[in-house]
């Protein structure tokens, strides 16, 4: 299973690259876009949208206004879903996930992966 975090950050602080950590810890592959290029825990962060094979979960770290960039990209990923976690609830992007038979969770990967439901 390949994860993909959307919003990573370089800031050690971040809940993006804090779950970046974690998913590592926890044995996932991890792909990342951010801002800024560089790496976190070995995982090289990609500032465009590269065609990523396999993704099967992408976790968001990006506000409502921001997402709407990735919606093509993330559906043309076909993941099995995708994680909103705490601040990027949007409810126009389930629509269109559930539209293209995409599941999503709103919930936090920090918590899925401390309570080993990931």
């Amino acid at each position: 299973m390949k994860t993909l975090v959307v919003g990573a950050s370089l800031n050690p602080s971040r809940y993006s690259n804090l779950a970046i950590h974690k998913l590592v810890a926890h044995k996932q592959e991890v792909e990342a876009i951010g801002l800024k290029e560089g790496a976190i825990a070995g995982v090289q962060i990609s500032t465009e949208n590269k065609p990523f094979e396999n993704i099967d979960t992408v976790t968001l770290y990006l506000n409502p206004t921001r997402q709407e960039a990735f919606y093509e990209y993330i559906l043309s990923l076909k993941p099995r879903r995708v994680i909103f976690n705490p601040g990027t609830e949007n409810p126009d992007f389930y629509e269109l996930l559930q539209k293209n038979n995409i599941a999503y969770e709103v919930a936090c990967t920090l918590v899925l992966l401390g309570t080993n439901q990931y």
